[in-house]
């Protein structure tokens, strides 16, 4: 009999020991009692009653990535490539992700792939190429309105590649390289014009400073000239002054010494010989002066 007893009771222990449970962080289990939702546990001890309560659904609260594979997109312009696509989600509803879709992963799986194609089919392609937070924006928003009656919650969704057809890439990569040849065919133009401006500008300045020293050399040479003509007409006034002055002098001297008219008539012919210099060919001298010119004649034929 008391074997029963411990056997029942090692029996009651194991069943109680097997019904307390610990839900660990960040997690929450969906309880069913008798097959219908009874509660969801959050972080924390728990015992669930034997036989009648049942974990139905162990959930991850944390945020979660899908990393789904790309998918066939055609454009507005009819070009198709493959994008891949990455959902960050979180699970806020334990309820609604219990019972609201049967594979939630599946389901948003789909619903990413049909509103990217959505959303492309009203762009170009180069509008998709340049555009990724538009489109990441746009497809987080109908995602997050989608997701919602599932009890998730949609945080972020991002382009992780595009993948054009090969021959697009190659005429990409064409146009890009004849842009690039442009712009730097542009800068080559531009670093040739400035050199051209800045050579122009170097021959203008010397030519404007070659003229600046001519102008000035020619005034220098100018300011020479009539610095020179100045001393030559000083020097030429203060020979006639001289002269003039010895000859005032000479005639003060006459005057002092009172002379007769013989020596009056003897200082004309001088003045005569001095007009004549040896140039004139006839020279007419006064009636009263010819005796006397006639008596230094003879005075100088005795002497000889």
């Amino acid at each position: 009999m008391i074997p029963a007893i411990i056997g029942i009771i090692v029996v009651f222990l194991v069943v109680l020991i097997s019904c307390i449970h610990i839900v660990p962080q960040a997690n929450a289990y969906v309880i069913e009692r008798l097959g219908m939702y009874h509660a969801t546990w959050k972080t924390g001890m728990h015992i669930k009653v034997p036989f009648i309560d049942k974990i139905s659904r162990r959930i991850n609260l944390m945020e979660q990535v899908a990393d789904f594979p790309p998918q066939p997109v055609i454009t507005k312009d009819n070009v198709t490539m493959q994008i891949d696509t990455v959902v960050f989600y979180q699970i806020t509803d334990c309820k609604l992700f219990a019972y609201g879709v049967t594979k939630p992963l599946v389901a948003i799986e789909n619903l990413t792939a049909t509103t990217l194609r959505n959303i492309i089919g009203e762009l170009d392609l180069d509008a998709t190429l340049t555009s990724r937070d538009v489109i990441n924006t746009r497809m987080r928003a109908a995602l997050d309105e989608a997701t919602d009656p599932w009890g998730i919650k949609v945080t972020r969704v991002e382009l992780k590649n595009i993948m054009p057809p090969r021959e697009i890439q190659e005429a990409m990569e064409k146009q890009m390289k004849a842009e690039r040849e442009r712009r730097e065919a542009i800068l080559r133009a531009e670093g040739e014009k400035n050199s051209a401006i800045l050579v122009a500008e170097g021959e203008k300045q010397s030519v404007i400073l070659r003229a600046e020293a001519e102008k000035q050399s020619a005034i220098l040479r100018a300011e020479a000239v009539r610095e020179a003509k100045i001393r030559e007409a000083e020097g030429e006034a203060e020979a006639i002054l001289k002269v003039q002055e010895a000859t005032a002098a000479g005639l003060k001297m006459l005057n002092e010494a009172a002379p007769n008219d013989q020596v009056v008539k003897l200082k004309s012919l001088e003045a005569f010989g001095k007009a004549a210099d040896g140039k004139a060919t006839k020279i007419i001298i006064p009636s009263e002066i010819q005796g006397l010119a006639g008596l230094a004649g003879g005075i100088t034929e005795a002497v000889k």
